[in-house]
């Protein structure tokens, strides 16, 4: 039996779990630093010495029953790549699980959206992310991690908050009033209302740990300074939890460092916090 966090074996079990975790150690395309097809060992790793009582919410999110799913990710191009997981992750929506993914580089992400449209029709992304990730095609294939979000600014309601790095090319295919630029958040006290009153119908999460600022997430292939905060990205995800019909999530581009471990720990714990915000609403 697959354990996940010292979780009991009744509650690793398909049947029994409600949660589906979807480890996916893919680094194809990278550009800078590599080193996220390690990322899902290392929050592996790190969850098996996180405490599983959440102080904020009183609870033991793990209650939920988490299942870790196995999946091949030897992958001869992206497209192999995209195809493989849009099929494992719309085989667990039609099963009725709830789906998490942990990455890898973010371009698995675009199969994993790609799978929650197709089952839910309608759906909001909301993407926390220092990068815009917008364009069509980078270094010969749309499925690159530069290209992350291209598809879905196009078929869905697409948010992006904290980014600041992007390509002059990606202007334009930018949804300017749902971009909160990270410059903005620090500027304006209203900001996570604004981008939850964005959040329409069917909410899809994706986090790259780039987000953060890279003093408190250095383990990224492309970090940028100026990032969010602990704390102010708790409250902002706490909120669309709550307010909002959050289906799925994932965390991308954790570049382990040997000698840090606390970035794989605060994977881990970001992880478990969402499923904390979730759990009431999880069937």
């Amino acid at each position: 039996m697959k354990t996940y966090a010292g979780i009991p074996e009744e509650l690793n079990d398909y049947k029994n779990a409600k949660v589906v975790l979807i480890p996916i150690g893919y680094d194809g395309t990278s550009t800078w630093g590599k080193g996220a097809d390690m990322g899902p060992h290392a929050f592996l790793e790190a969850s098996e010495n996180m405490e599983l009582y959440d102080i904020e919410t009183e609870s033991e999110p793990y209650r939920l029953g988490i299942h870790l799913a196995e999946m091949d990710t030897h992958f001869a191009q992206p497209a192999a790549m995209v195809e493989s997981v849009h099929k494992e992750v719309l085989k667990h929506l039609k099963k009725g699980k709830f789906p998490t993914v942990f990455g890898g580089e973010h371009s698995i992400s675009i199969p994993c959206i790609r799978a929650f449209k197709e089952h839910y029709g309608s759906l909001t992304v909301l993407q926390i992310d220092a990068h815009a990730d917008l364009r069509p095609s980078y270094e010969g294939t749309p499925y690159n991690h530069a290209c992350a979000l291209a598809e879905a600014v196009n078929t869905t309601n697409l948010i992006q908050v904290g980014i600041r790095s992007m390509d002059v090319s990606e202007v334009k295919y930018m949804k300017r009033e749902n971009v909160f630029f990270a410059h903005e958040i620090h500027a304006h006290r209203d900001w996570i209302d604004r981008v939850v009153e964005k959040c329409e119908g069917h909410v899809y999460i994706t986090i790259d740990l780039d987000a953060f600022d890279s003093s408190i997430m250095p383990s990224t292939g492309t970090p940028e300074p100026g990032g969010m905060q602990w704390y102010e990205t708790l409250e902002l995800l706490k909120k669309v939890c709550a307010e909002k019909k959050v289906v799925g999530f994932d965390i991308v581009e954790l570049c382990p460092n040997e000698h840090n471990k606390a970035p794989d720990f605060m994977a881990a714990k970001l992880y478990y916090k969402l499923l904390a915000y979730l759990q009431d609403k999880i069937n």
